[in-house]
């Protein structure tokens, strides 16, 4: 049994059946040599509970003897302590690619095993957006990489390629000569690997990996987009949408979007809402899904004459129908862009209308508490304890806030003075709708500084 060397191993002559040569200064190192002439080299080694494993290290030619001797010595270092190094290569080949843990995450996702929000099950709208990130940024760029083999360091290269715009893309759409662009940058990649960061939670949780290498990556954080409306901003809003109502396929928008100005509600929560779904003995909206969950809204008198407004007799089920019967305005975000174009609120957004409500609201006095229940928010849900009856001070707050913003559109000014105006004649129309409502713990003063029309 001779020193395994080039020589040796070149020098041996190919026999009708595979035949092997061991190394004699290192044991368990050899070389398997095949009828076909065929060299390759492995290692024997026991594992810690003394099964006898063989690992094939490579092919003589692509690998020098001296390379495989440097790797047989690794791998017999490695089981004396403990390992198994050929155990944890038939587990590496078998483990899943990034595509196979995107398939099997879609599918636990869909089935209601994925929580997302609240602890909630992801809705079909979460799992729309997050499908299209997984097919235009992860898999293009991980597709075939081992969840094993991910590294900090390949989670810090994807951020800088999709940052970079290196998934940048044009998609077709459904329609025929619809177009999707894919950009990619910053804010892109910063949610794309939150989602890569819960798909990689989600193989920890199953035992394939043990720890995620998302974890302790630093992310960019979202611009805060702070926008807002001025007074004369509300105004010049409120001309707009006069302009606009004279053209009939923008009615319904502009109800839309005085609505959304006048409650703070997110788009979707307005194109959606149901009829089913507003209580006006209560002066409330009570939506049965939003981004919240269920979520309970007070909201102001303006609000109302919008739903008086509406053709309740037909028997739409949205409060905000669409052209087509049974469904909502789906329409919306492009009349939307139609109206604004070329006016000087063109990058006006529905999320600006709602920061602007928020403000206004802090203008006005109300805690965070209280704006946090106008909106919805889920640290502010006071609102969804109440099943059968809102808080009265909620709703005065909401009419206060909504009776402000709804005179800018019309047009007119403010100024603020303390407990100046009489609001007597509102407050008068708010007690009559809660004239069966149970009385409410009184949590804050409300309306502490008044308005005066001039």
């Amino acid at each position: 049994m001779p020193k395994l060397t080039k020589t040796a191993v070149e020098s041996a002559v190919p026999r009708a059946k595979q035949f092997t040569i061991w190394c004699s200064e290192l044991k368990g190192f050899g070389v398997f040599v095949q009828p076909s002439g065929v060299r390759s080299y492995f290692v024997d080694y026991r594992n810690r509970s003394g099964q006898r494993r063989r690992m094939t290290i490579g092919r003589h030619g692509p690998i020098t003897v001296e390379q495989a001797r440097k790797l047989a010595i690794a791998t017999l270092g490695a089981a004396v302590k403990g390992a198994d190094p050929a155990e944890e290569r038939a587990l590496r080949r078998k483990s899943l690619t990034m595509k196979e843990l995107s398939e099997r995450y879609l599918e636990a996702a869909e089935n209601g095993l994925i929580l997302g929000k609240g602890n909630r099950p992801k809705k079909a709208s979460s799992l729309y957006v997050d499908r299209g990130r997984i097919n235009r940024h992860i898999l293009p760029l991980l597709s075939n990489k081992r969840v094993l083999d991910l590294k900090p360091a390949d989670i810090h290269r994807f951020i800088a390629n999709v940052a970079k715009g290196k998934t940048a893309t044009v998609q077709k759409t459904r329609k025929k000569r619809g177009k999707s662009i894919v950009k990619g940058g910053l804010g892109t990649a910063t949610r794309t690997v939150g989602l890569l960061g819960g798909m990689l939670t989600y193989a920890v949780e199953q035992g394939i990996i043990d720890r995620n290498p998302v974890h302790g990556i630093r992310k960019a954080a979202d611009q805060v987009r702070d926008r807002r409306l001025t007074e004369d901003e509300y105004r010049q809003l409120g001309k707009i949408l006069k302009k606009s109502t004279a053209d009939d396929q923008f009615k319904t928008a502009v109800e839309i979007i005085r609505f959304l100005t006048l409650t703070g509600c997110r788009r979707g929560e307005a194109i959606c809402l149901k009829w089913q779904e507003v209580d006006r003995d209560h002066s409330c909206i009570r939506l049965i899904d939003s981004k919240e969950g269920k979520s309970v809204r007070p909201v102001g008198l303006p609000v109302l004459d919008i739903f008086d407004s509406r053709n309740v007799g037909k028997g739409n089920d949205f409060v905000f129908e669409g052209t087509v019967e049974g469904k909502p305005l789906v329409g919306f975000p492009k009349l939307w862009k139609k109206m604004f174009k070329d006016t000087a609120l063109s990058d006006v957004t529905p999320h600006v209308l709602r920061h602007s409500f928020s403000s206004i609201a802090n203008d006005l006095g109300f805690t965070e508490a209280t704006i946090s229940a106008l909106l919805g928010h889920s640290r502010g849900s006071v609102t969804s304890r109440y099943i059968h009856t809102v808080d009265t001070l909620l709703v005065m707050a909401a009419d206060t806030v909504a009776g402000y913003i709804d005179g800018l559109l019309d047009g007119k000014t403010f100024r603020q003075t303390s407990y100046a105006l009489d609001r007597a004649s509102r407050e008068a129309t708010l007690a009559r709708l809660f004239e069966q409502a149970v009385p409410m713990v009184k949590r804050e003063a409300v309306g502490q500084m008044s308005l005066v029309a001039v």
